[in-house]
């Protein structure tokens, strides 16, 4: 199939697809006498082993180490198991933070009067300096 079917049936962008060929975590597929990209279904499986990890927060980095474990042949279950749970940990780290700027926001919205004055402690609070959140 060219690139245009790959990219409706996966959900990924053409040039996205473009993007991870260059970057070596999709191979770059044979091309016809025309110039034209040519995948198989293995191009399709890999693709959409990048675009799931992606959809599962995996940073691209993680994605290429999970490949090369995948293309080394070598991977155990356990060594898929810890990158798993390091990503979990990231993840429950994030979840954290946003749950501290919910709180934030929140707050900075409560204090709103909905007046018809400029006052507006909204915009007042994303001028001050604080450096973290609380």
């Amino acid at each position: 199939m060219t690139i245009g079917p790959l990219s409706k049936q996966t959900g990924c962008n053409i040039e996205t697809i473009r993007y991870y060929e260059r970057i070596g975590i999709m191979p770059k597929p044979p091309r016809t006498e025309g110039g034209h990209r040519i995948y198989r279904e293995e191009h399709l499986k890999r693709l959409t082993f990048i675009r799931r990890s992606r959809e599962l927060g995996f940073t691209l980095d993680q994605v290429r180490n999970l490949l090369m474990l995948v293309d080394g042949d070598d991977f155990t279950c356990d060594e898929v198991k810890t990158m798993t749970l390091d990503h979990a940990d990231d993840v429950h780290r994030k979840i954290a933070d946003l749950k501290k700027m919910e709180r934030v926001l929140k707050d900075m919205v409560s204090q709103c009067n909905r007046g018809d004055v400029p006052d507006c402690p909204v915009i007042d609070a994303l001028f001050q300096t604080r450096a973290c959140l609380s």
